[in-house]
């Protein structure tokens, strides 16, 4: 039997082991933890809206209306007309014809690659991609490539050797820990070339990106008939929970067939989805949230270019400062917790070796004088190391 108690401690020596911080208020730029008020900067709550009271009020009704639980999965009885219309919202806005609700993202991204791919077929994707995306692919028995991180021509190289009868290029059109931005149009010339699917994973783009929120797509002017599969979350930017497939009818229609994640599984909560068709509406008509999410961040990228920190090429809200070393990273995280700002440090495996970093996560609801308070925090710690 393995030793779980030896590893763990190995873990604990390579400044690679885990914690959890109880949290005792709702999501904002200050949150309590264990007692203690703290600055946050390491939320995806990008929007500031995990805990605006339209939406909040919205889940309040659908709470009177629907109950607390759904009660079934969609294709039994858990498939309410809240769920419907959310669907059919997020269709709407995002340019394509169909939506299709999952629980989670990491059940989105496995439900797609295993519905459409299988033995014989061929999965590609980017070196840095999530988790949720590599595991997908692993599930659907396909065989998985990975491409450099952001090179088409390696992918390019790839499809072109491959003889799979399948091919499916699934990427994040965000990278969540780095912060860059996929080329969609140059994969989607590519997919198109080579006869092969593109799915963008949009989980970070999606309410951020784009004058109307609508995500990557309309950030890099891409057309939704370029790209045939897209899948954004509902947790961050949107501040609620869950995710959704957009596509053809046909996709829809087939993911309702084969993906099991979707099949097998209780529908989210009737009220949380009145509570994501809420937030929707704020996305589309408050445009305001992007345009001061953008001002902060290169509020705080001049400020750390000024001070030398180490950056990643990222103009989206993710801002990682890259340490290198593990144990550095938890050590300027904790420094930074003794000042009562909270900020993660992120480590390998989630992370290449050899690039741990502090993610840092801005939200339109912070304010300049605290981007400016985490500069000069950050000034301090980093003359010293």
């Amino acid at each position: 039997m393995k030793d779980l108690a030896t590893e763990l401690q190995q873990r604990k020596s390579e400044g690679l082991y885990r914690s959890r911080r109880i949290t005792e208020s709702a999501q904002s730029t200050e949150i309590i933890i264990d007692g203690k008020k703290l600055l946050n900067f390491c939320s995806n709550d990008y929007l500031a809206l995990a805990n605006h009271p339209d939406i909040k009020q919205a889940m309040k009704k659908g709470l009177d209306q629907y109950g607390t639980g759904s009660g079934s999965a969609h294709l039994i009885s858990g498939h309410s007309r809240a769920h419907h219309a959310l669907e059919e919202e997020l269709a709407d806005f995002t340019g394509y014809p169909r939506a299709l609700l999952f629980s989670t993202g990491y059940m989105a991204n496995s439900g797609i690659a295993q519905s459409l791919c299988g033995q014989g077929d061929g999965i590609f994707e980017d070196r840095l991609n999530h988790a949720s995306l590599l595991d997908g692919a692993l599930l659907s028995g396909a065989r998985l490539q990975r491409y450099g991180h952001l090179d088409i021509d390696d992918l390019n190289s790839k499809l072109a050797a491959s003889k799979k009868q399948e091919k499916l290029v699934m990427t994040d059109a965000v990278f969540s820990m780095d912060g860059d931005i996929a080329p969609v149009g140059e994969l989607a010339e590519t997919c198109h070339q080579h006869q092969a699917w593109l799915m963008i994973d949009d989980a970070h783009g999606f309410g951020t990106l784009g004058k109307q929120g609508r995500g990557t797509l309309e950030q890099l002017n891409v057309s939704p008939a370029e790209v045939p599969i897209y899948m954004a979350t509902l947790g961050k930017a949107a501040g609620t929970a869950g995710a959704f497939v957009a596509g053809s009818e046909d996709l829809i229609e087939y993911l309702i067939q084969h993906a099991r994640s979707y099949v097998y599984t209780t529908a989210m909560p009737p009220a949380l989805a009145e509570a994501s068709r809420a937030s929707l509406k704020i996305i589309q008509h408050e445009s305001w949230r992007r345009e001061q999410l953008q001002s902060l961040i290169k509020r705080f990228r001049s400020g750390a270019q000024q001070l030398g920190l180490q950056l990643m090429h990222s103009a989206t809200a993710i801002q990682p400062i890259v340490t290198g070393d593990s144990q550095q990273a938890i050590r300027v995280s904790e420094q930074l917790l003794d000042k009562n700002i909270l900020i993660s440090a992120i480590r390998p495996p989630t992370v290449p070796n050899g690039s741990a970093r502090l993610r840092i996560t801005l939200s339109a609801a912070h304010t300049e004088q605290q981007i400016d308070q985490l500069l000069n925090e950050l000034e301090k710690i980093f003359s010293t190391t």
